[in-house]
């Protein structure tokens, strides 16, 4: 038996739109908090307590949520998500920050577990589910925009200081999501069947996994440069004020979203494989011009604040091709450990991205932005190739 995946999208989109929001702005915080005189250093550091327990959580997450059921667990990581930006605006030390992200980390490994569980036990065809995580991803990039457009408008407003207060709307779409999730039937993972974490992790032991989260940790090392630091570096290398940087910056997630939702509809017309490296010829050869023009003609030129977005386009549909190319060869009951591996490496790359472009920042290296990025995304192609020359994995 097979859901049709219009049954379960929109609880889902909302879901990746809740969860973007929350995630996405880091940049906004990093913005807004390196105006009261916090340094790069502890801001960089502020993007691992959201991730580190991203990562932490996962792997326990799994036999709980197996038990419990993926449309309960959502429900009341949702309702933790509500809770907790409803908190955030009356709140004003800096250590709060660490523990809300780090509440938000936590409630965002258990959803991404319970929706890439629920896709892979409702849609079983390869293209397919490609095609509604491509749908339900693309949410995602609307949470990034209109996180940044909303709390831009705020910022800019004769209400700037009460911009904390923008986290109220969170909680409300959290509030409806939770009742959209609540009428929905879906196919659940036989709970009676125990999850052994430790023989599934051994199952992943082969090349063409191994070689998958790496893959999956430098796209979310990649897109991270963006979404937490492209403001900051508009306004800092490129001189326009916080409103402008944060709209400039929102077009990247505009582009992002019509990235999928493209891919999405001529999907089935490609060959996965050949599209994946198709869009990533096209990010070196963006970001190659972009190094050209800051290298060779103005360090600052306006054209960059185009340019840049553009990229989103062909970097938005990497991450749910590759997911949905090797989550549709998993076995169902292996998929929520699966799903927190994944995860985990996503969580990784965040963390990872985002110290060292502090320490970019810090130094004032930021002519050597795009450069840094274009060797992030030459290391994915070179590990693409040797991913999609692998077998398989067979279950």
């Amino acid at each position: 038996m097979s859901i049709k995946p219009t049954n379960i999208s929109l609880p889902l989109r909302l879901t990746f739109f809740i969860f973007s929001m929350v995630l996405n702005c880091m940049g906004i915080v990093i913005l807004q908090l390196s105006q009261e005189n916090i340094g790069y250093d502890k801001l960089g550091f502020l993007e691992a307590f959201k991730d580190l327990p991203i990562a932490f959580i996962s792997l326990f997450a799994v036999n709980l949520i197996s038990k419990v059921g993926t449309k309960k667990s959502l429900i009341v990581a949702l309702g933790i998500v509500g809770i907790c930006s409803f908190i955030l605006p009356f709140v004003e030390v800096f250590w709060f920050y660490k523990l809300w992200f780090a509440i938000i980390g936590t409630s965002f490994a258990i959803g991404k577990i319970c929706v890439y569980g629920i896709i892979r036990n409702n849609i079983t065809e390869e293209k397919s589910l490609a095609k509604t995580m491509n749908n339900v991803e693309a949410s995602f990039m609307i949470g990034i925009f209109v996180v940044n457009v909303g709390f831009g408008w705020l910022i800019a407003s004769e209400y700037s200081e009460y911009w904390k207060f923008g986290f109220i709307f969170i909680s409300i779409v959290s509030l409806i999501t939770i009742y959209l999730l609540s009428k929905i039937n879906i196919i659940e993972a036989d709970k009676k069947l125990k999850t052994n974490i430790l023989s599934h992790l051994i199952s992943f032991k082969k090349t063409p996994v191994i070689l998958f989260f790496a893959v999956i940790f430098f796209i979310v090392f990649t897109e991270q440069s963006f979404n937490s630091w492209l403001p900051t570096f508009y306004k800092n290398h490129l001189k326009v004020n916080s409103f402008f940087a944060i709209q400039a910056s929102s077009m990247l997630a505009v582009f992002s979203y019509f990235g999928r939702i493209i891919t999405a509809n001529v999907i089935q017309r490609f060959s996965l494989v050949k599209y994946f490296m198709y869009c990533l010829t096209c990010i070196i050869l963006l970001l190659g011009t972009i190094f050209s023009i800051q290298y060779f003609g103005s360090d600052k030129s306006e054209i960059l604040l185009y340019l840049f977005p553009i990229i989103g386009l062909f970097l938005s549909p990497l991450y749910p091709i590759i997911n949905s190319k090797m989550i549709s060869h998993i076995d169902s009951q292996k998929i929520n450990t699966f799903t927190s591996v994944i995860v985990i490496f996503s969580s990784l790359g965040s963390s990872v991205s985002s110290v060292l472009m502090s320490i970019l920042f810090e130094n004032q290296l930021l002519t050597f932005y795009s450069l840094y990025i274009l060797g992030a995304v030459v290391i994915i192609f070179c590990l693409s190739l040797f991913y999609f020359k692998q077998d398989y994995l067979k279950n």
